[in-house]
This record gives structure tokens, sequence and C-alpha cells, in this order.
């Protein structure tokens, strides 16, 4: 693989491991975060750093993001000192947070203006996954461009798939965050189950994780919410931002999706409660 000149911005729980194995692949990599004592790390380790989105954007030959919300990607893209404000004609653009199609659609039209490329490109996995390089990738935008990034994509994920024009990506991640919200309804309400049955459910585990009711979020999350790790792979206060674009995004389609409803109302809870910043795995609370 040539080496790439890459500017990565949000090196939050999963942006530092992709980081690390862009640069462990002998990529050039600058990085830019809101405190950049949480770079050091990454700076110790061979990266660079840009004192704003816009600094390095144009040396940058691809730009990723992984950042909170839609709002903060709408400021790194399109702020005073937002990447639009330097990046040069040719640089692919890709963000990676699970944010709005509509403003994927939206990065995609502006890149076109300035003579570059977008990729919306969220993934799933959470923490194991990007430490790994096991993520699922979900793409959305011109097929050349993916096309382009997939060497750099197969150094962290396993699963990357091309789904259409810009926003496809977006669209496919709700459709993940979705089926995650409601299963992990069932998981904690299994666990509740079985302990107020008076069984043990490390032993329940081991007899319904592998069979019809067995899922990532069972395999993975059940286990630290038996041990009362609530630490994130994803945070609680995360997933209510794609929980309520999920309810947007649905009722701009005037599709109801009642489980996700109850979902949000859940996680909502669960933030009012201080946990907002635990990880998903903590709605187990509710229950215990």
């Amino acid at each position: 693989m040539n080496q790439k000149r890459i500017e990565f911005i949000g090196t939050g729980v999963m942006g530092a491991s992709i980081v690390r194995h862009f640069l462990g692949a002998g990529h050039q990599v600058t990085v830019f975060t809101r405190t950049k004592e949480k770079a050091e790390p990454l700076l110790s380790e061979g990266a660079s750093w840009a004192e704003s989105p816009g600094e390095a954007a144009g040396e940058a030959e691809i730009i990723m993001t992984m950042v909170g919300y839609p709002a903060d990607v709408e400021q790194v893209y399109f702020g005073e000192s937002g990447i639009f404000s330097a990046v040069r004609p040719g640089t692919i653009v890709t963000d990676m947070t699970t944010s709005s199609p509509q403003l994927a659609i939206r990065i995609a039209e502006e890149a076109e203006k300035l003579g570059c490329r977008s990729v919306d490109a969220p993934v799933s996995g959470g923490d194991v996954g990007a430490r790994n390089g096991t993520l699922s990738i979900m793409c959305g935008g011109p097929e050349e461009a993916f096309r382009e990034l997939e060497p750099l994509f197969g150094l962290i994920g396993s699963n990357v798939i091309h789904h259409g024009p810009a926003g496809s990506g977006q669209h496919v991640k709700m459709s993940n965050q979705i089926a995650i919200a409601t299963n992990m309804i069932g998981v904690c309400e299994s666990l509740a189950y079985a302990v107020r049955a008076g069984l043990d459910p490390e032993r329940v585990l081991e007899s319904i994780s592998t069979g019809a009711a067995g899922s990532w979020s069972l395999s993975n999350l059940a286990p630290r919410m038996l041990k009362g790790d609530f630490a994130p792979g994803f945070f609680v206060k995360h997933f209510i931002k794609d929980l309520r674009i999920a309810l947007d995004e649905a009722k701009a389609m005037d599709l109801d999706l009642p489980g996700v409803r109850l979902a949000e109302e859940m996680y909502s809870e669960l933030a009012g409660r201080g946990s907002a910043d635990d990880g998903t795995q903590a709605l187990y609370k509710l229950y215990s």
C-alpha cells in the first residue's frame, strides 16, 4: 500500500485505535482533537499535531473525522478554521461519525464544489473492533473514492461494504443502531429474568449465546453487565444521539418505530441518572 498523508480528527475511544493502525502501516498521520492531552500518546507514537481541523487539510490526501455529534461534524467541516476552509482539490474527506444522512449529503455537495470527494463511513464494533481492526464499515459516496479508501479501511475493518451514493452509509448505520437498540433491551431483560429466577447467569449465557438468541451484544456486552463493567466502548450519550437521528429519519419516511422510541426513552432515563458517559451496556442498571 502506498504511504498516505492522512489527517484524522477525533481521537476518542475508537479514533485513537484507528490512528494506531494507520501509523503501524507506515502512513503519515496528523491528528486534531479538542483536548491535545488526549492525543499525547499518539504524538509519542509518531503522529503529528494540528492546531485546527483546517491546519493540516491543505497537505492531506485523505481526511477522516470521527467526532461526537452532528453539530461537531458541521463545525469540523464548515467552521471558520474547518476542513473546507483549507482543503485542496483531489482530497477525499471521510466522515466516520454516526451522523445525519442529510448532513452527509451536504458535506458531499460542498466537497464536490471544491473539487474533492466525500465518503460517509460510519462504523460498528466499538472499542474492541477498533482495537482489533475488525470494525464493520458502512460506506456511501462515489464508488471510485471508496475503492481508493479500501486499503485503509482494510487496516481497521473486516466487513467493509459500499452501499450507494452519499448518505447511504449513514442510513445503514441507522439500521444497525435500530437493531442494537431493541436487542440491548432483550439482553438486559434476559439477564434480569435469569437472576430473579435464581439461575447462574454466566451459565445461562453459555447456554443461550450460541443458539437462536445469540447476538454480538449478548456475547460481548452481557458478560460486562454481569461484572458491573460499564466502561464505554460506545457512550450512552452518543447512542441517544443515534436513536434520535433514527427517529427523525423514520418520521421523515412516515415510518413508526415503537421499539426505538422505547429504547430512546430508557437510555434518556439512564442518562438522567448520571450514566451518560457509561457504555451502552449500562442499560442493565435499570434492571438491577
